[in-house]
């Protein structure tokens, strides 16, 4: 399937986006397995750390794109997307990474990439989501957000403290995601193609719901702590 320049940058923008957010604790593993090493072992472990963790991400996604061909498992996929981002809405900010920091170049670089390659799965899933069937997005995706993500992760957590905002537009990104895997799989396609609102109405809906129902959900609990 040929990709037009609309669907090429939007596919792309929302593989950006997915990535920066859904790859925070990601970030946070990094960093936190590498810490007890010596400095000049630090960049070498983040580097080749991350470097395995992203050949490891292109391998799962590859599969995920190449199983989201068989009727069925696109719809499947588009509704495991949805408490993706129900969760990713109610994020607990005193939430602890239990991760070990190993002593050893290779202890650390082990850790980085089954860590990854396990806290990733929502990132691939979202991902191979979004790419349209097209691991080349994919690929240029993760050229430009890994190195943003690697090595601007504290900038990256900051931004989104100070504009939570971007946890919303996260969430939608993902919604949108879901609604196109739902109304693209081979099972339903048929009657979404027959009713051309029905598609652009299911993203509507899920991104409004999901977005407004998360904006709800933390305006009670303020409001609960508050008390």
């Amino acid at each position: 399937m040929e990709l037009t320049g609309t669907d090429f940058l939007s596919g792309l923008m929302a593989i950006i986006l997915l990535d920066l957010v859904l790859a925070g604790d990601n970030a946070i593993v990094i960093a936190m397995a590498a810490r007890s090493l010596p400095k000049a072992l630090q960049k070498q472990a983040v580097f080749w750390g991350s470097f395995g963790a992203i050949a490891i991400r292109l391998l799962l996604t590859a599969v995920v794109i190449h199983l989201l061909e068989l009727p069925g498992l696109m719809l499947a996929g588009g509704l495991l997307l949805l408490p993706i981002a129900w969760k990713l809405l109610q994020q607990n900010d005193d939430a602890k990474h239990e991760i070990s920091a190993s002593k050893s170049f290779w202890g650390a670089l082990r850790t980085i990439i089954v860590a990854d390659a396990l806290m990733g799965m929502d990132n691939v899933l979202a991902i191979a989501g979004a790419s349209k069937g097209h691991l080349g997005l994919v690929v240029l995706g993760l050229l430009i957000s890994v190195p943003l993500i690697v090595w601007g992760s504290t900038m990256i957590l900051k931004l989104i403290e100070r504009f939570p905002i971007i946890i919303y537009l996260g969430a939608a990104a993902i919604a949108w995601t879901a609604a196109h895997m739902i109304a693209g799989d081979h099972l339903i396609s048929g009657w979404f193609d027959a009713h051309d609102w029905a598609a652009y109405g299911l993203q509507v809906l899920l991104v409004v719901s999901l977005c407004s129902g998360g904006w709800l959900m933390q305006r009670c609990r303020r409001r609960i702590t508050s008390c």
